[in-house]
């Protein structure tokens, strides 16, 4: 009887996979989405905005055009993009949003639907439109890739929050919802979490270097911006099995790897001026 339950469990789960088995764009790997794009999206607004109304925005004029020039040309290099894959659906519900907060933490975000932060305590180490591409570019990758709605997915499989006809519906418990999109958001407290949002980050660094390479940002200057960033943080890290991302001697690396494929996007980009 206990195999055949488990059979009977396989079978479903099995089944679940292929039906919301689904492509991250330019990576080409195959991921589980299980949240339905209209509830993920309506809570990440709600919880965009008020983040916004706790927070003070940044009135910093010149800083705010950068934030919004540069977030701008990602998105529309994003747009052209997804058109061209025949991927626009995937990005039609977005309501792109770009703003600076005042706030010395060097930090940033993008939620999904295309809700960006930026703290102003990044700047400094952006130094220009580049490094800030950089950061940008990196942040919407995420929301691109839909690695919250993957993660949700993968917090909702891991607490047996789904059955065969697809996701439980979390409307009468909204406090589970949230803290839902705060994992999403990469609040993890699981070590069996960690590795696959790593794999995320690493994920978010080639997208994120592709998409600021076609919005005409110089690649070449990834690898500087992420020493910035390691000599920001005073050496203090954790090691990397318990980070939620790449040690940065390792994102450095792999970022020269990329490199070639990511010129010829922005050698690509520039000819067209």
């Amino acid at each position: 009887m206990k195999a055949v339950l488990k059979k009977s469990i396989l079978l479903i789960f099995t089944a679940l996979a292929f039906s919301y088995c689904t492509t991250v764009p330019i990576t080409g790997r195959k991921q589980l989405k299980f949240m339905p794009d209209s509830e993920l999206l309506a809570m990440s607004f709600s919880q965009y905005n008020q983040f916004l109304s706790q927070n003070r925005l940044s009135t910093n004029q010149n800083q705010i055009n950068m934030v919004r020039t540069v977030g701008l040309r990602i998105q529309q290099a994003v747009e052209t993009y997804m058109a061209e894959k025949g991927m626009a659906d995937r990005i039609k519900d977005f309501r792109w949003e770009f703003n600076l907060v005042e706030d010395r933490q060097v930090n940033a975000f993008c939620m999904p639907g295309g809700k960006v932060v930026i703290y102003t305590g990044i700047l400094p180490i952006c130094r220009d439109e580049n490094g800030l591409a950089i950061v940008m570019g990196h942040e919407i990758a995420h929301a691109i890739a839909e690695h919250g709605n993957e993660r949700m997915s993968q917090t909702l499989l891991a607490n047996g929050l789904l059955t065969a006809g697809g996701v439980i519906v979390q409307s009468k418990n909204p406090s589970l919802t949230n803290q839902l999109l705060l994992q999403a958001a990469g609040v993890v407290t699981n070590l069996g979490l960690l590795s696959f949002s790593r794999q995320h980050e690493s994920e978010a660094d080639k997208i994120g270097l592709i998409f600021s390479s076609m919005a005409g940002y110089d690649p070449r200057d990834a690898p500087s911006f992420w020493q910035r960033m390691a000599g920001a943080s005073n050496g203090q890290k954790p090691p990397e099995f318990l980070s939620t991302h790449p040690s940065h001697e390792r994102r450095i690396s792999d970022l020269e790897a990329m490199m070639p494929e990511a010129m010829a996007y922005y050698e690509k980009s520039i000819n067209r001026k």
